[in-house]
């Protein structure tokens, strides 16, 4: 079977774990980003596991999907993994307006290597702490986490360009893909809403079961303290929003 055959069979297949046809611009990428200079550690068909630099293809998809990227938005990717969504996301924006970074070194070499074997070498991939972010190059209309948090770190939402959108795996052990963006009304909005203060959120998706967020010098498969600790500050903020004006949110990133 040729190249093309296996493509479309694998997207028949994705269209069908996920539930509805894929939107047109991921598909495209999907179609035109290839995948051997990342088929070893490339999204697999199947459920996302405890391999802290891949995901499973559904979860890719609705990361993406949710994300909305246009042709010329800047875009910032935290946690590189091995590259593949970062391609995808290059040939939806353009190669030189996404930028990507991650803790791990070796992801950040794998995904350079791999990034320029497919094609995407003007993409920047740098290392460093996803919960900074890269503020050189701020500010972005769309940042993509592909670590799991129960809320984007304060750094990260104060790189987001206004109108902006910001998605991320949200809560520990099985999340939901949520996309947020900045909205006046948001601290009016129901408190059922676990959009950090100043957001709304706009969309999910769901399930998704993703690595939480590495600290630096934290080293993939040890015990997380960083998403115990958000779940703990943000029942804490939960309490504070019932005294009216005490609604400031607890800066956990600043703890670290």
């Amino acid at each position: 079977m040729d190249d093309a055959s296996l493509r479309a069979d694998m997207i028949e297949g994705l269209e069908h774990q996920i539930g509805e046809p894929i939107e047109p611009p991921v598909l495209t990428a999907l179609q035109r980003v290839p995948r051997d200079p990342f088929v070893d550690d490339s999204p697999r068909d199947g459920v996302d596991g405890d391999d802290p630099h891949s995901l499973s293809l559904p979860t890719l998809v609705r990361l993406i999907t949710a994300l909305d990227a246009e042709e010329g938005d800047s875009v910032l990717v935290v946690g590189a993994g091995v590259g593949y969504s970062v391609a995808m996301l290059a040939e939806i924006a353009g190669a030189r307006r996404v930028h990507a970074v991650d803790i791990d070194r070796s992801a950040v070499h794998a995904a350079r290597s791999n990034l320029d074997a497919a094609g995407y070498g003007a993409v920047l991939v740098d290392r460093a702490d996803g919960a900074d972010g890269l503020p050189a190059y701020a500010p972005y209309d769309r940042i993509l986490l592909e670590t799991a948090v129960v809320e984007p770190p304060r750094s990260l939402r104060e790189q987001l360009a206004s109108g902006g959108r910001i998605v991320y795996p949200r809560g520990a052990g099985v999340q939901t893909v949520a996309a947020i963006e900045p909205s006046p009304a948001a601290d009016s909005a129901p408190d059922e809403d676990p959009a950090p203060a100043g957001f709304e959120t706009v969309e999910t998706h769901g399930p998704a079961r993703l690595q939480p967020m590495l600290v630096d010098g934290e080293q993939p498969g040890a015990e997380r303290n960083r998403t115990r600790r958000e779940d703990a500050e943000r029942a804490e903020r939960g309490r504070q929003r019932r005294h009216g004006w005490e609604q400031d949110w607890i800066d956990w990133d600043e703890r670290l």
